[in-house]
């Protein structure tokens, strides 16, 4: 019953009749995965932000990048990295960290286009990040101006997954144990270069199935047992 009241295929259609024409409704018309299916049998789109900075409410997004996971493959031909046009210039600690010039950001895409690029590729999808915070805050008030609402997104967060497997062992770890680039390397995963947003989204791509499969048996665990 609790359930049924406040799942994820719930909060969708309640969105569902408040949201305006347009993409963000065509987006929440399309039914979420079932939350007691395999993952290893549900679409997810893995998705990277970089940001002028980590506070949603003074800072930017600056790049997207997402990688489609189908029929448990990493689907390479969908890749996608969109830099936007910021408003103002970029500091130059945020040039130095992300490579993104003001000249390179000026020829971007607006906000909005890129929210809903964004939006179209993760219709009817879970969204799969490293650090869930950073994602769903910036998504969240980016769908609040563009559409006056923010929209529900199934989540799964890879750094929780690994979270949750080190809090079992019961015995004291340090948190830089869980960055993405850290959890990598105890996978023996190749080294990327870091903060590009699309490079980041593949990062997170391998190291969900990394995770998955040091926690699964002979099956993939439910999609549930792995969601926010």
């Amino acid at each position: 019953m609790l359930h049924h009241l406040f799942g994820y295929e719930a909060k969708r259609k309640r969105c569902l009749r408040k949201a305006p024409p347009g993409v963000l409704k065509e987006f929440l018309s399309i039914p979420f995965p079932d939350i007691g299916e395999r993952v290893d049998a549900i679409p997810i789109l893995a998705v990277d932000f970089e940001t002028t900075g980590l506070s949603p409410a003074k800072d930017q997004i600056l790049s997207i990048g997402h990688i489609g996971i189908e029929n448990n493959e990493i689907r390479l031909a969908s890749a996608c990295h969109t830099v936007i046009q910021t408003c103002g210039d970029l500091a130059e600690e945020n040039v130095v960290i992300h490579q993104i010039t003001d000249d390179i950001k000026y020829q971007g895409e607006s906000i909005r286009d890129a929210v809903e690029d964004l939006l179209q590729a993760l219709a009817g999808k879970v969204m799969l990040v490293h650090f869930a915070r950073i994602e769903k805050s910036f998504l969240e008030k980016a769908c609040v101006q563009l559409y006056g609402m923010a929209p529900v997104f199934p989540i799964i967060d890879t750094l929780m997954i690994a979270k949750r497997r080190l809090d079992k062992r019961s015995v004291p770890y340090d948190p830089s144990e869980l960055r993405l680039f850290t959890l990598r390397e105890r996978y023996s995963l190749p080294r990327y270069n870091a903060h590009n947003a699309l490079s980041d989204a593949l990062a997170t791509a391998e190291l969900f199935f990394a995770e998955v499969g040091k926690m699964s048996g002979r099956n993939a665990p439910a999609l549930k047992s792995v969601l926010l």
